[in-house]
């Protein structure tokens, strides 16, 4: 049976699901491009403010790739590059979606899960979640468009000890390293993530997209010019500004609009 992506709504948060019964929710292609179209669509979507980003189940966020469509999907190179270019399409959706992105983490988060979740800017596990990509044991390389996601988030030593060793790494380690932002129990990281999206959501919409514009903006070598920076105070002319303001001159919560 193949897998699937599911998308649900319960107000402002959006959760995307990733779904491969049997398999460890391991990615095929088909969820590769639906993973695309979904994150593109939220993306769009004002009234949307955070998505989370999780595994069917307890048992996997997702174990890699579905290895088995290797055989075909990947048998020649230019099968290779249609396919790795989707998974990088679907990476590049995630990295690039304007609202804030969490990874709800249980169970394995393997290969391509590691790389969904390297690319979300909230990432938050349970104790007994693991982390790696072994595929040295399957003599292939990760494709760069694949590794650039967690190059930036960890850094080339982390990356190459991950690659090299193809160790799996606990909860705690993966912590140490910079690859989850928190862990929690096991039986407390649903209430825990869903409470994060709630603190994003209680936040101005505009001033979240403009943040993570600017932490991808200044991981830049060229530092940004007069005018970007001019561009930076767009929020003097929004309501959101407004209210933010008066909201708390009054020692009342904010009514965010987005406008």
């Amino acid at each position: 049976m193949a897998g699937a992506i599911f998308c649900s709504r319960a107000g402002a948060v959006a959760t995307v699901t990733l779904a491969n019964h049997g398999k460890l929710n391991a990615v095929d292609f088909a969820m590769w491009a639906s993973l695309a179209t979904i994150m593109a669509e939220l993306s769009a979507d004002d009234q949307v403010r955070c998505v989370i980003l999780r595994g069917d189940g307890d048992q996997a966020f997702a174990a890699g790739g579905d290895l088995e469509e290797f055989l075909t999907r990947r048998d020649t190179v230019d099968r290779a590059m249609e396919y790795h270019g989707q998974v990088a399409l679907a990476l590049q959706a995630i990295g690039a979606c304007r609202h804030p992105t969490i990874a709800l983490i249980q169970g394995a988060c393997i290969g391509g899960g590691l790389e969904i979740a390297g690319q979300c800017d909230l990432r938050i596990c349970g104790e007994s979640s693991r982390f790696g990509a072994p595929i040295n044991k399957l003599g292939f390389s990760m494709y760069p468009g694949e590794m650039e996601g967690l190059l930036r988030l960890v850094g080339a030593a982390t990356v190459l000890e991950i690659l090299l060793e193809g160790r799996i790494l606990s909860a705690a380690e993966a912590y140490a390293k910079g690859l989850v932002s928190r862990v929690r129990a096991d039986d407390t990281v649903v209430e825990e993530a869903l409470a994060s999206a709630h603190r994003i959501c209680a936040g101005a919409p505009l001033v979240a997209g403009w943040h993570k514009q600017w932490v991808r903006r200044l991981q830049h070598e060229v530092p940004p010019s007069k005018e970007e920076l001019r561009a930076s105070f767009a929020f003097l002319d929004t309501d959101d500004y407004r209210e933010g303001l008066a909201a708390f001159l009054a020692k009342r919560r904010p009514v965010f609009t987005g406008r």
